[in-house]
This record gives structure tokens, sequence and C-alpha cells, in this order.
């Protein structure tokens, strides 16, 4: 069966009774798209083939050999999506109690059926179908958005985890067993250098308090998924801040970024992941400027020049580092592709990136040139512009 789609606008009439159903299509064809079967089996049939076409679905009762109940069964099984009503001459109490208990009908119309009552009946099954595929879509995102957190995160993590791995590893190395006339709880530890022991706990204890925000920012994700939680209300200089405070610099790298802040201006769509999305362009400039002999990161914040009659806002990552070469540089967004790949890179962080910005109506763009460094822009829409996609 093909999946419900959002716009689906059929209607499904079942009935043994070929005037009967002459007469649906005939009716109310001129507003809606209307398909018709002459039993259960023949509209479990159809509906398979056509599933995804079809919003709702309105049965007879009384029908030769399996009755409109054992449709609406079926129907709530495996294909829950439609908007069931059932029509009947018969209005008895235990046929409706099950219509809607097991059948799971929005109403049920009494035959003859009224052609005022029913219209109205079918507009509002048709604005119920619509509502719920809206609500199934936003679900749907926010699932897909969580999973695409949480592959983020595991890659994200990974680094900084083996990292401390590694200097704890090295630490534990280098301890002495004491001598036997060492003084008891005193622990001795072997350096090629001085303070070469304490740095390397110290880097070890940045990396997780960055493993610690990224986990918290991923909780902070798993919350705000549900329908219905607050937007998170935050400045683009305010989550820059957040940036510089808490990402896991190595020894001098803190020194090498700047930050100008020429227009502060409100974030749509949620923090915790544009918090990820600057930790990625982060990482990826600090590691290309480890080759660079003066290296520098500015970090900007403005808004377009050009004459529009709303100008974007931007946040800019630029370094000074080897630049991109054309070829990866075509492809960078649009396919899994890394500057890094002999060194582990897999190109999906700027993937994340994109999907992110382009869930709340704004773009990434990358300029570079061989030598001369590399510029990644975060392009975004007014707040009241996105004001619906990030309450999403």
């Amino acid at each position: 069966m093909s999946p419900p789609a959002h716009d689906a606008q059929t209607i499904l009439f079942v009935d043994d009774e070929p005037q009967a159903c002459k007469w649906f299509a005939r009716t109310f064809g001129v507003e809606f798209s209307i398909l018709t079967a002459p039993g259960v089996d023949e509209a479990l049939a159809l509906l398979r083939e056509r599933g995804g076409e079809v919003a709702v679905l309105v049965t007879d009762y009384r029908m030769p050999g399996r009755d409109g109940l054992d449709l609406l069964r079926a129907v709530q099984r495996a294909h829950r999506h439609l908007v069931r009503l059932l029509a009947t001459a018969h209005a008895e109490k235990d046929v409706a109690i099950a219509a809607v208990n097991e059948g799971k009908v929005l109403r049920i119309l009494e035959k003859p059926l009224d052609n005022t009552l029913t219209q109205q009946a079918l507009r509002e099954a048709l604005a119920l179908y619509r509502s719920q595929a809206l609500e199934r879509t936003l679900n749907e995102g926010r699932v897909g958005a969580m999973r695409d957190t949480l592959g983020f995160l595991a890659h994200e993590l990974n680094t900084p985890l083996a990292t401390v791995r590694g200097y704890v590893q090295a630490v534990a190395a280098r301890h002495r067993p004491p001598a036997p006339d060492a003084e008891p709880g005193i622990a001795q530890f072997r350096e090629d250098e001085p303070g070469e022991l304490l740095g390397a706990l110290e880097s070890a204890e940045r990396r997780t308090l960055y493993c610690q925000s990224l986990v918290s920012t991923f909780v902070q994700s798993a919350r705000d998924a549900y329908p219905g939680a607050p937007v998170q209300a935050v400045s683009a200089a305010g989550l820059v801040k957040a940036l510089l405070d808490e990402f896991p610099f190595d020894g001098d790298e803190a020194s090498w970024v700047s930050r100008n802040v020429t227009d502060d201006f409100p974030l749509p769509g949620r923090r915790d992941l544009l918090y990820l999305v600057l930790c990625t362009l982060t990482k990826n400039a600090l590691l290309a400027l480890r080759a660079a002999t003066r290296p520098g990161l500015r970090i900007e914040l403005g808004r377009e020049t050009a004459a529009q009659e709303v100008a974007r806002r931007w946040i800019r990552f630029a370094d000074n580092g080897p630049g991109i070469v054309p070829d990866v540089l075509a492809k960078l967004t649009r396919e899994p592709v890394s500057t890094r790949s002999r060194t582990g890179g897999s190109g999906m962080g700027l993937m994340f990136c994109q999907r992110v910005m382009q869930s709340i109506g704004g773009a990434v763009e990358i300029a570079s040139a061989v030598g001369q460094g590399t510029a990644v822009t975060l392009y975004f829409q007014p707040v009241n512009a996105t004001h619906a996609e990030a309450s999403a």
C-alpha cells in the first residue's frame, strides 16, 4: 500500500447496492473525489492498491457476507489513517457501540442519507483527516530530527571521549610504584616535561565538560520534541558566547578565535540543534587551522546589506586555513564528503548543519579558495517569518 498522503482528498463509499454507489458518486462527486466498492473484499483490495489517495471511508452496515463492521475492524488494523463513517438504516444500539469502540467511526449516518447532513459530515471528516495528517507529518519530522541528532551526537562524542581515554591511559602508564619507604597515600608519576600530566588532566576535563554539554543539549532536544513544548528563546550573540565558553579548545586554540558582533538577533528554531551546528563549524575550522602558520578564526554576526524588504541575518565562520579544493567544495552540504577523509572525517557534520538550517527556512553557504581560507555562513530568516517552523 502507498503511504497516506498529506493532501489526500478521496472518499471511498462502500455499498452492495449499485444504485446507492451511483447516487453517492453523482451527488457528492462535484465537491469530492469519490471511489466506490460493492463489498468488503473489493474495498480492501482497492485500499491496498490506492490507500494513499483515500482520506475518508463511508461504509454501509448491512451487506451480504462480510458486513460494514468487518470492514471497519480491518481498516482500523491496516489503514488507521482513514477517517471512518458508518451508514446504516438499522439504528441498533449494539451496532452503534461496536462501530465506535471497534471501528473508531467519527459519525454514524442514518439511511436513507440526507444530502445536506452527509455533505457536512464529509467536510468534517476531510478536515479531521487534514488535521491528523499534519500532526503525523510534524511527528515524523520530530522523529527524524531526533534520529539525526542522536546519530550526530554519537559521532561528536566519539572523538573527545577517545581523547579523554587516551589521556587517562597516558597518566596511568606514568605511575611509578611506591618505594618501600614511601609515605602512604602519596602517588608518584613520571613526567617528560614539567606540568605535562596536569595539562593532560585539564585537557581531559575540558573534553568531559564538552561531552556533558552535548548530552545536555540532546536531552533538551528530546524534551522539545514533545508537542506543545515551549520554544527556547536565544540570541545569536548569546549562543556564540555559550559556544566559546564551553568548547574544549586544545592548547592555545582559544586565542585563534575572535568574535565580531555587528548585529545581534533572535534565532528561530531550537537552541540545542543550532548549538550543535556551531560546535560542528568550530571544530571543522580548528582542525583545518592546525596546518596554518598564524591560525585565525573569525566568528561574525551581521545582516545582509542588499536592498531587500527583509534582510537575512547571518553567522559566519571565516578562517585563514588551507581552503577547500573546488571538486570537494562543490559537493559539501549536498553529499557526505569530507575535507578530512584521510584522517577519519565522514562529511556528515555539514550535512547535519544543512538539514537543521533548512528545517527553519535558512541556508548554509560555503566560500573557499585554496590557500586563502574558508568562510561558512549560516543565513537565517527573520524570526517572524519562521515562527511556525520554529514552533513545530
